[in-house]
C-alpha cells in the first residue's frame, strides 16, 4: 500500500535559486566579518577570504554550473565585505559614542560612508579583492 518514496533530490543547476543563497549568504557573511571586525577594531584577511568563499560556494552549490554564478558571487563579496566595513565602524563610533550600532548604522548611515571613505587604504582594497576572488573560486570549487 504505502510504497516508500525517496525525496526528492535537492535543486541544483537552478541559477535563480544560486542568486538567492550568494545574496542571503552575503548578508549573513558580511554581518558576520563586520561583528567580527568591530570587536577587535580592525579587519582579517581570512575572514575577507571565507567571507568571499562562503558567497560563491552558496552560490555554486545550489546554482550549478552557471557562468553567472562565480562573478555574481563575485560582485556579492565585494558589497558584504563593504557592509561589514561600515557595519565595524558602526560598531566602534558606538562604543564611543555610547549608543547602539544599529542605531549608529542606520540613523547615522552617511556618516559612516564618510567615515569608510576617509578610512580606506591599501589595504582595504586588498581585502576586497581577496573576498571576489575566493567568491569566484568557491563558485568553481562547489561545482567539482
Amino acid at each position: 500500500m504505502g510504497a516508500d518514496v525517496p525525496a526528492p533530490a535537492p535543486a541544483r543547476g537552478n541559477v535563480g535559486l544560486g542568486l538567492v543563497a550568494a545574496l542571503v549568504a552575503a548578508l549573513v557573511a558580511g554581518g558576520v566579518y563586520g561583528g567580527i571586525a568591530g570587536a577587535i577594531e580592525r579587519e582579517i584577511g581570512w575572514a575577507a577570504i571565507g567571507v568571499g568563499f562562503l558567497i560563491g560556494f552558496a552560490a555554486g552549490k545550489l546554482g550549478g554550473r552557471s557562468a553567472v554564478l562565480p562573478v555574481a558571487g563575485a560582485v556579492l563579496a565585494l558589497g558584504a565585505v563593504y557592509l561589514g566595513q561600515l557595519l565595524s565602524i558602526a560598531i566602534i563610533l558606538g562604543k564611543e559614542l555610547k549608543v547602539s550600532a544599529s542605531e549608529m548604522f542606520f540613523d547615522n548611515f552617511e556618516l559612516m560612508t564618510d567615515a569608510w571613505s576617509a578610512s580606506k587604504d591599501f589595504m582595504t582594497f586588498v581585502f576586497f579583492a581577496l573576498a571576489a576572488f575566493a567568491a569566484f573560486a568557491g563558485a568553481k570549487k562547489a561545482t567539482e
